[in-house]
């Protein structure tokens, strides 16, 4: 196993990093500002676009999706500049065109759809001319088992007629999330893994009536285009919209969520550094007790842990994805379940002591850690909770 990266992913990487420190670490405050300025808008902010514009003209655009559609990286040369994309999780992954939900349902689309779904909606996203949403998640079931889900999805001549309610819908604030790719039931009588399907439902289709706005710990998320609760009444969908088979969407979903939960934990490892670069900065400035913070004990077993950890886990990101370049996504499953488990519970703790070094700043809006601690605590929960993971994985590791 080599885990070294190659020239490709050294020189785009280091594009990337300058790209951070010149444009997107700046532009932050501007982002806040452009928020502030109107409360009540979804729309993405101006200093989005013109970070997209710069990104797409010096080739720093669609890294994630390998092969022609892409920038043709593979999972472990896109792993260092995901991890880049962490230390602004607001703003890099959109500059790039590599932000959730986009990139889930661009893969989905991208190996799943039908040529005139992407010519139609593919085109598009690649280009960010349009944003979009993965509808899964259901209030009323236990989301965590996608076989629970209730939403219908029933045959009716030419045409598909959706009946249901989503939340989380990452996105779908957005007016620009033109697409919404909703996964529902088809066959209920079919084997549990077969009865769902997923269906491309423009947002303006009648009956999509977006219920509410959702934030996470008070955030709103708004320059990401929030989370939403969506009904669906009855909507009515060509049958062309089917992605895949009917019967298929169990299947399409896990293969969605294996590349998105390496994406999660790439950017969650640089959220760790830069919340301990934020330590570092912080623990050599302050004083108390007469001596600075970096002289504290504590703190350096705090410094000390951070570095082991990320060290640790940032091999295993690497390791989980040269598997998935050379072996596939299932066959790296065990890895992929751990890196999920590990990465966000570690760089949670790394953040949580940021914040207590930091004091009263840490938990107000002047630094960015109050907010990659909601990040990155929501991340335990999404694509699966730690739980469930858990016993996979436990299951897993009982049987060999």
């Amino acid at each position: 196993m080599d885990f070294a990266p190659d020239d490709t992913a050294r020189e785009i990487t280091a594009r990337a990093r300058v790209f951070l420190d010149e444009h997107v670490l700046p532009a932050e405050p501007v982002l806040e500002e452009q928020l502030a300025a109107a409360p009540g808008e979804w729309s993405p902010r101006p200093i989005v676009r013109e970070l997209q514009e710069r990104a797409r003209a010096q080739g720093l655009w669609n890294l994630f999706l390998p092969g022609d559609q892409g920038a043709g990286l593979s999972n472990l040369q896109y792993a260092p500049v995901a991890e880049v994309t962490g230390w602004s999780p607001r703003l890099a992954p959109a500059a790039f065109n590599c932000a959730a939900p986009d990139t889930g349902n661009m893969e989905v689309l991208n190996d799943f759809g039908t040529p005139e779904q992407k010519e139609q909606w593919l085109g598009p996203l690649l280009r960010a001319d349009i944003r979009s949403a993965f509808c899964m998640t259901e209030p009323d079931a236990a989301s965590s088992d996608a076989t629970n889900i209730g939403t219908r999805i029933r045959r009716d001549g030419d045409d598909y007629v959706i009946t249901g309610r989503k939340w989380w819908s990452t996105g779908a604030m957005n007016p620009d999330a033109a697409i919404f790719i909703l996964m529902g039931k088809t066959d209920p009588d079919a084997d549990r893994h077969r009865q769902q399907s997923m269906v491309l439902v423009p947002r303006d289709t009648p009956g999509v009536r977006i219920v509410r706005p959702l934030t996470v710990f008070g955030y709103d998320d708004r320059d990401h285009g929030g989370h939403a609760e969506i009904a669906f009444e009855d909507v009515r969908v060509p049958a062309t919209n089917l992605i895949g088979a009917e019967g298929a969407g169990f299947a399409i979903a896990q293969a969605r969520l294996g590349p998105g939960r390496i994406h999660h934990c790439m950017r969650a490892i640089g959220m760790g550094e830069r919340a301990l670069a934020l330590t570092v900065a912080r623990a050599n400035q302050r004083h108390g007790f007469g001596r600075s913070l970096a002289e504290q004990p504590v703190i350096r077993e705090w410094a000390a842990e951070a570095r082991i950890q990320l060290e640790a886990l940032r091999l295993l990101v690497l390791k989980t994805a040269w598997l998935m370049d050379t072996v596939g996504n299932r066959q790296a499953m065990t890895e992929i379940q751990a890196i999920k488990i590990a990465v966000p519970r570690a760089v949670q703790t790394i953040i949580d002591r940021a914040i207590q070094v930091h004091g009263g700043a840490g938990v107000s809006s002047d630094t960015p850690l109050a907010e990659l601690y909601a990040g990155i605590r929501s991340l335990r929960i999404a694509d699966g909770p730690d739980e469930v993971h858990l016993s996979s994985l436990g299951r897993s590791v009982l049987r060999a």
